[in-house]
C-alpha cells in the first residue's frame, strides 16, 4: 500500500471570489486557477477550553487592551495565507480589533518586510462568534515549508476566558496596547508556552501542487511532551522533515492534545477523540492521511496514584477498540486513509499496572492483526527496550518511562515516514 497521494479537485469559484477577477478573465489559465484556488492547511493546533494547565498561561484571564504574538512553523508552501481563529469554548462573541502576519524573527521580533494587516470580509476588525470560528481573508505572503511566521492579535476590549492550546512547546508573547505592526520585540515583555485563539494557518498558490496532508492525531506523545520549547522537535515536526529528506514532502499537521482520551471528555485534556475528530482531522483542508496514536491515557489514568483526571473509568480493550473503529469509519467516509500506531511501551510509568498491561497488549494485538487500518506502524516493538518488551528503550526515554525524548521522537518519525513512503505494500 502506498499512502503517498496527490490532491486533485477544482475550486474556480472560490478563487474568483477571493481575487475579485471576473470569470471570463480566468478561463484562459484554467489549470493555474484550479491550483491557486486550493487551500492547504500548513499548520494547526487543536483548540481546548480555558484551564489552569501544567504551567502558567493566560487562558482563564484572557486579554484586555493587549496584543498577543504567536510564532508557528509552516509545513507547506504558498504565495498567500489566511488564518483561522477558534472561539469554540467561548460562551460569547469576542471582538478582535485587528491582526497581522509577518515572517518571524528572533523571539518576539519579526522581519521588517512585510508585516501584512489581515482583513475579515474586508474589514480590519471582526467578532469571533460564540462557540465558533473566524477565518481571515487571503493576504499575499510567500512562504516555504519549515518557515516560521508570527501572527499578532490585538484585543482593545476584554475577551474573557480564551480558547487556547495548552501545551504548545513554543513561546507566545504579550504586550499592553496595540503592537500589531511592531517589528521589534521591546513591547512584548510577557511570555507563555501556549497558543491562544489561533488554530490554523492555510496556504494557497504554491509553485508545485502540495501533496495530501498528514494529520497526526493523539495525546501528549503527539503534542510533544518532553520536547524542548521553540525547537520544533515534536514527532510531527520530525515527520515533516523526514518526509522532505526522502523527497516525498507532505504537510504534516499536529492534532495532539496532552492527556486526551479516546472515550471520555476532560476539562483539562479536551473533548474525547470522536467528538473532536471532525474538527481536528476531517475539516482540515487537504487532508489525505491520519495517523492515530492514542489510548494510553484511557488505559493508564485509572492506574495513577496521583491522577490528574478523576474519576478515571477502568476501560476495557473492547471499549477502546470500539473507539478506534469509530475514528476509522469517520475517516474512511471522507476518503481519508488511516494509519494505526501501536501504543508505546510504558512499564514503570505512572500509567502502568496489571490492568494496563493486559489491556495494552490486547489493544496492540488488535491494531497489528485486525486489518481495519490502511496501514500499521508498530511503535510498541520499535521503541521497546532490549530485553523487556514492556519498557520504553532508555535511549528514547524522557525520564518518566512514558514519553519519548528528542531521540525517541526522531525515531518514531522515522518509522512512520518509512510506512508513509513505502511502495511495497
Amino acid at each position: 500500500m502506498n499512502l503517498f497521494a496527490t490532491r486533485t479537485g477544482t475550486a474556480l469559484a472560490a478563487l474568483m471570489i477571493a481575487s475579485g477577477a471576473p470569470a471570463a478573465a480566468a478561463v484562459p489559465a484554467q489549470a493555474e486557477v484550479v491550483r491557486q484556488a486550493e487551500w492547504q492547511a500548513a499548520w494547526m493546533a487543536a483548540p481546548q477550553r480555558a484551564s489552569t494547565g501544567f504551567e502558567p498561561n493566560w487562558s482563564e484571564d484572557g486579554f484586555s487592551g493587549q496584543s498577543v504574538r504567536q510564532v508557528v512553523r509552516l509545513t507547506a508552501a504558498g504565495s498567500s495565507v489566511r488564518i483561522r481563529l477558534s472561539n469554540d469554548y467561548g460562551p460569547s462573541a469576542v471582538r478582535l480589533t485587528g491582526a497581522t502576519v509577518a515572517y518571524a524573527g528572533q523571539g518576539a521580533s519579526v522581519r521588517q518586510e512585510p508585516v501584512r494587516r489581515l482583513a475579515f470580509d474586508g474589514a480590519p476588525s471582526a467578532d469571533l462568534p460564540a462557540h465558533g470560528a473566524l477565518t481571515s481573508d487571503p493576504v499575499r505572503l510567500r512562504v516555504q515549508p519549515f518557515q516560521s511566521v508570527a501572527v499578532t492579535l490585538y484585543f482593545a476590549g476584554t475577551t474573557g476566558p480564551a480558547t487556547f492550546h495548552s501545551q504548545a512547546y513554543a513561546t507566545s508573547y504579550r504586550a499592553q496596547g496595540d503592537h500589531r505592526a511592531d517589528t521589534a520585540a521591546t513591547a512584548f515583555s510577557q511570555a507563555t508556552h501556549s497558543w491562544y485563539y489561533l488554530s490554523r494557518i492555510d496556504v494557497t498558490g504554491g509553485k508545485d501542487p502540495e501533496r495530501d496532508a498528514v494529520v497526526t492525531f493523539g495525546d501528549s506523545i503527539t503534542d510533544g511532551f518532553g520536547s524542548a520549547n521553540d525547537a520544533n522537535g515534536r514527532y510531527p515536526d520530525e515527520l515533516a522533515e523526514q518526509l522532505a529528506a526522502r523527497g516525498t514532502s507532505r504537510p504534516v499537521l499536529n492534532a495532539g492534545i496532552g492527556g486526551n482520551l479516546v472515550l471520555n471528555d476532560s476539562a483539562w485534556y479536551g473533548d474525547r477523540s470522536a467528538s473532536r475528530f471532525r474538527r481536528d482531522v476531517l475539516d482540515q483542508p487537504g487532508t489525505g492521511t491520519v495517523v492515530v496514536l492514542q489510548g494510553v491515557n484511557d488505559i493508564g489514568f485509572s492506574e495513577s496514584v496521583t491522577p490528574t483526571y478523576t474519576p478515571a473509568p477502568v476501560v476495557s480493550a473492547d471499549e477502546l477498540i470500539a473507539g478506534y473503529r469509530r475514528l476509522i469509519g469517520l475517516a474512511h467516509a471522507k476518503g481519508i486513509k488511516v494509519v494505526g500506531a501501536t501504543l508505546l511501551p510504558f512499564k514503570g510509568s505512572d500509567h502502568w499496572g496489571a490492568h494496563a498491561a493486559t489491556v495494552s497488549d490486547a489493544v496492540n494485538r488488535w491494531i497489528r492483526t485486525s486489518g481495519e487500518y490502511d496501514a500499521v506502524v508498530d511503535l510498541d516493538r520499535a521503541m521497546a527496550a532490549p530485553g523487556d518488551a514492556d519498557v520504553l528503550n532508555p535511549a528514547y526515554d524522557s525520564g518518566d518511562h512514558l514519553h519519548p525524548n528528542d531521540a525517541g521522537y526522531t525515531a518514531m518519525a522515522g518509522h512512520i515516514a518509512a510506512e508513509l513512503t513505502s511502495k511495497a505494500k
